[in-house]
């Protein structure tokens, strides 16, 4: 092999191991810093490319990103799923290079469109990693797992999040990253400084006031996921929950997704009077609670739900943004779930914008596990600011994963919302993390992963809508779109002068 073609091989790989990096950023306190370098030698890298080199490059570092921070798919779809291994890996592997596309087609533009003027340059990469990450997280339902601004809850430009939200951070991010890619001259230098640290000068600024403080009960179940559907593990967990949320002394006791794990005429045939002795538990404590639960039947169709006790009619929520495989049957897919062994697979969707579940007074918003990575939809809660919750409740089942970085992934996510729209956010999951995060993103209480268990703890309510919350509960991610698209046309104009 010529020196040449060794190169050619090595340094996209290289790029690929860079991108793979990022994931100790996503789960890691501290080192934000990474995801902005990894950005800069993207940047300079691409920059001294031609289009196709540069779009290798740019799908080279997604790749090796995407395959690194989603590998606990492999456990899902091998050891609960039932497909064999060498599919489950390839299966990783196609989902992300198929998504790593769309940076490569950007960072092919942005070698093909640059024009040698640093600011303009930093411009436009900014806006091509905006548009490509925007495409992943909303195209074909979406994937957003992997936003480059959940890497920055810790840093500085967290404090941007109630203005621009994880997006819009992420565009900053690869701004930053672009400044230092151009080698350090004074004005690029100066910019990324200012771009750091005038976030961590001013701080994040209080949009949102107290409301009542609540004192919530979550509970996490512990069921191995190979364990949920079985008859005798069943029975168990169940029992357990049922003592637990019967025991619990707070306003609010949260379970989590499908810990009652059976349809209504299932659970009838197999624990007779469970829900209807929960249901008058709850009428009368004086308490309310929030279980996962499925609702509806094999014929009509089913919803991935939760079920509101309290003293009056049942509060129902249902999953309205379902996962591609997991919990509904993309077009042309039926195939492959057959290959594996998924129950409850194709579930309906719920309502856009549903009501709030009301305790003492707080507007209390359920969404379920996969849903709180898209802002834009919890932002439609808050285009009436009277009727806008005050508190977000997270239910979760992550036992498919196992005790991967899927856990801290998903809480970190969970505390950007709470940045994003200045609320509190409790969470009750299977596994974990069960937690609950207060409205600055800080995780006040939380349980160990992977141990059944009950967390106490108070959670204060807030109202008041940030600038975020403003903006994507009226125009969704519009106004990114059309900022991205604005740059890039502009260096198109500029081109073509």
């Amino acid at each position: 092999m010529t020196r040449s073609l060794w190169w050619r091989l090595a340094w996209p790989l290289g790029l690929a191991a860079l991108g793979a990096l990022q994931t100790v950023a996503a789960v890691r306190t501290g080192w934000w810093p990474l995801t902005i370098l990894a950005a800069a030698v993207l940047a300079f890298s691409v920059a001294n490319a031609s289009p196709r080199r540069a779009a290798l490059q740019g799908w080279a570092f997604g790749t090796g990103w995407l395959v690194a921070g989603t590998g606990w798919l492999y456990i899902s779809m091998h050891r609960y799923g039932g497909l064999a291994a060498p599919l489950a890996a390839a299966a990783v592997l196609v989902l992300a290079a198929t998504l790593s596309l769309y940076l490569g087609a950007a960072m092919a533009a942005y070698a093909r469109w640059r024009s040698g003027r640093a600011s303009a340059d930093v411009l436009l990469f900014a806006a091509l990693w905006l548009l490509a990450e925007l495409a992943r997280g909303l195209l074909f339902t979406g994937f957003p797992w992997l936003a480059s601004g959940y890497t920055q809850v810790d840093g500085p430009l967290a404090a941007l999040a109630p203005w621009i939200g994880v997006y819009g951070i992420g565009a900053v991010v690869a701004g930053v990253g672009a400044c230092l890619a151009t080698g350090m001259r004074p004005a690029p230098a100066a910019a990324a400084v200012l771009l750091l640290a005038v976030p961590a000068v001013l701080g994040t600024v209080d949009f949102s006031r107290p409301t009542r403080s609540l004192q919530v009960t979550l509970l996490q179940t512990a069921v191995a996921q190979d364990q949920k559907f079985a008859a005798e593990h069943m029975a168990d967990a169940m029992a357990w929950t049922a003592a637990e949320l019967r025991r619990a002394r707070g306003d609010l006791v949260v379970a989590p997704e499908t810990a009652v794990p059976l349809l209504p005429t299932q659970l009838s045939e197999f624990a007779p009077g469970y829900w209807d002795g929960l249901r008058e538990h709850f009428a009368g404590a004086g308490r309310t609670a929030l279980v996962g639960v499925p609702l509806g039947d094999y014929d009509s169709g089913y919803t991935n739900s939760v079920a509101g006790l309290w003293d009056g009619p049942l509060y129902r929520y249902d999953k309205l943004h379902l996962v591609p495989f997991g919990e509904f049957i993309p077009t042309g897919f039926r195939w492959f779930t057959e290959l594996m062994n998924i129950p409850l697979g194709d579930f309906n969707r719920g309502v856009k914008n549903p009501p709030s579940f009301l305790v003492l007074g707080e507007r209390v918003a359920p969404n379920i596990c996969y849903e709180d990575l898209f802002g834009e939809e919890l932002a439609w809660r808050f285009a009436d600011a009277a009727q806008a919750p005050t508190l977000f409740a997270n239910i979760s089942n992550l036992g498919w994963f196992d005790d991967s970085v899927a856990l801290p992934q998903h809480l970190n996510i969970s505390r950007f919302r709470t940045l994003e729209f200045q609320r509190p956010m409790v969470r009750s999951t299977n596994t974990g993390a069960t937690a609950i995060i207060d409205h600055r993103g800080r995780v006040t209480a939380q349980l160990p992963a992977l141990q059944r268990g009950v967390l106490e703890g108070r959670v204060e309510g807030r109202r008041g809508n940030t600038p975020y919350a403003w903006w994507a509960s009226r125009l969704g991610l519009w106004p990114l779109v059309v900022l991205a698209l604005g740059v890039l046309l502009a260096a198109l104009v500029r081109r073509r002068a």
